[in-house]
């Protein structure tokens, strides 16, 4: 990517830009756009950057592609300061700050535990949005960075949930235990389905990584293993496919709760 993406972010499509002019406007430097852009997403970033005082510089489309290195820019993007990652323990005040508080809450966290490719990175994010998870816990090295290509991925909605960044992922969890959450691995061999699992609880999900699945240390600490039961000759899944599928699982004694 050019240079100064090194200090900044680079914002790709329609639907991530709008999402980043409504969530934090400040963070925005610029807005680029395709000369003679128009259409109703178009309006709405004009909009959203007018009241918030973003520039928004025209340019032929070349200078798109350019800046957002062969990424499909739908015509715009949006140069914006660095994703902030939180502490784990500025995440867990955030949610819930005591131990009564987690079990009356019943928070569900999602924990990453080394997935490389950003765009299964940016869907689990999607995934976890939509299933209305408190937030996310994942490595700091060995890890997808929450760039480009995973926000793209994400739809932009990764720019709505909290993300925080550990330096020994096994450790966090056992201190996750100690605030009276259930660790629950994803794995398909020696687990139970996801149908005989209590997910009624505060539950951190840990998914791994697209090949060799959770490190071992992270399966160590995981109090019980979750499956997915399938039927056809499929042994596995994609990783965002399996987390929007353990999620939404997750979800149905929250959303029963609160209906």
């Amino acid at each position: 990517m050019p240079a100064d993406s090194n200090a900044r972010t680079c914002i790709i499509g329609r639907q991530p830009v709008i999402e980043m002019l409504e969530r934090d406007p400040s963070a925005v430097d610029k807005v680029m756009m395709r000369h003679g852009l128009s259409g109703p997403e178009a309006d709405t970033v004009r909009t959203l950057a007018e009241e918030a005082s973003v520039p928004v510089q025209y340019v032929p489309y070349n200078r798109l592609d350019h800046e957002a290195d062969g990424g499909a820019h739908q015509g715009m993007l949006a140069w914006a300061a660095p994703v902030s990652y939180l502490t784990v323990n500025t995440l867990m005040q955030q949610i819930a700050p005591t131990w009564d508080a987690v079990q009356s809450q019943k928070p569900l966290l999602l924990v990453v535990d080394h997935v490389t490719d950003p765009r299964n990175f940016g869907a689990m994010l999607r995934c976890a949005v939509a299933a209305g998870v408190d937030g996310v816990i994942v490595p700091n090295s060995g890890m997808a960075p929450l760039t480009t290509p995973a926000i793209k991925a994400s739809a932009g909605t990764a720019l709505r949930i909290p993300i925080a960044r550990c330096s020994d992922l096994a450790e966090t969890l056992v201190s996750l235990k100690e605030r009276s959450y259930w660790i629950v691995g994803a794995q398909q061999a020696g687990a139970d389905s996801m149908w005989d699992t209590d997910w009624d609880r505060p539950i951190a999900l840990v998914m791994g990584s697209e090949g060799t699945g959770l490190t071992s240390g992270v399966a160590n600490a995981c109090d019980l293993f979750a499956r997915i039961p399938m039927r056809g000759a499929a042994d596995s899944l994609n990783v965002s496919v399996a987390t929007g599928i353990l999620l939404t699982e997750a979800t149905k004694p929250r959303v029963q709760a609160a209906a």
